[in-house]
C-alpha cells in the first residue's frame, strides 16, 4: 500500500489498498508500451497524479448511484483513482486519443473495476446521459470548459455540493472564474495535503 494514500485516507478497505498497491507497477507496465505519463512523472506517480486526483475525494463525497463523467482523462487521471476510493459511484472515462483510452482500459480491467466505463470521444460528442459531476484535471480555461461539457450536466442533486464540474487546476484563476459570480468555488489543494508539490493548485466547483 502507498504510505502516501495511507497518510491521507485512514479507512480504505483491503480491497482499495491493494488497488491502490497495483497502481505504480501497472501504469510502469502501460507508460513502456504507451507513454501516457511524462518519464520524470512516472517515478512520482502517486503524489503527481494518484493523490493530486484524490484532492477532489477531500472536496467532497460521491454518495452511491453518483453519475460522474471525467473529460480529457488521459491514462486515467482523476477518473481511475476516484473509481477506487468510490466503488459504490459509476465513472465514464473519455478522452479522444484511442492509445490513452487503450491505458484506461487495461488497467480498470486488471483492476476489476467493474464501476468504470470508458470511451474514446470529444466531450461534445457524448449525448443522450446527464451525469451529476463533469470532473477532469483541465488545461482549458473554465469557460471554454463549461461551453464543452456543460450538456453533460443534469438530473437531480444527490450529493452535499450541487452537480455541475469539478476541476483539478493550477495558478491564478481570478480572471477565469470572475463571470461565473457565486456559482463557483475555489479549494487549494494544499488545504488538504501538506506536500510542496501542491502548492499554488486549486479545487474549483461550478455549480450548473
Amino acid at each position: 500500500m502507498s504510505e502516501l494514500i495511507e497518510k491521507y485516507f485512514k479507512d480504505l478497505s483491503d480491497r482499495q489498498k491493494e488497488r491502490f498497491d497495483a497502481l505504480q507497477s501497472l501504469y510502469e507496465d502501460w507508460n513502456s508500451k504507451i507513454n501516457v505519463v511524462s518519464r520524470k512523472d512516472i517515478d512520482q506517480l502517486m503524489l503527481h497524479h494518484v493523490l493530486h486526483s484524490l484532492a477532489i475525494a477531500k472536496f467532497m463525497k460521491f454518495r452511491p448511484g453518483t453519475e460522474v463523467i471525467d473529460v480529457g482523462t488521459g491514462g486515467g487521471f482523476p477518473g481511475i483513482p476516484l473509481a477506487i476510493m468510490y466503488p459504490d459511484a459509476r465513472f465514464t472515462l473519455i478522452d479522444s486519443i484511442g492509445k490513452k483510452i487503450k491505458v484506461v482500459e487495461g488497467v480498470a480491467t486488471s483492476l476489476g473495476l467493474d464501476n468504470v466505463e470508458w470511451r474514446q470521444a470529444r466531450s461534445e460528442e457524448v449525448r443522450g446521459k446527464k451525469y451529476d459531476y463533469v470532473v477532469c484535471r483541465a488545461v482549458t480555461a473554465m469557460p471554454d470548459f463549461v461551453k464543452m461539457t456543460r450538456h453533460l450536466v443534469g438530473g437531480e442533486c444527490k450529493n452535499a455540493l450541487p452537480n455541475g464540474i469539478v476541476c483539478l487546476k493550477g495558478g491564478d484563476l481570478r480572471e477565469e472564474v470572475k463571470s461565473f459570480g457565486r456559482a463557483v468555488t475555489i479549494c487549494d489543494v494544499s488545504d488538504y495535503f501538506d506536500e510542496e508539490y501542491f502548492e499554488g493548485k486549486h479545487i474549483v466547483h461550478l455549480s450548473l
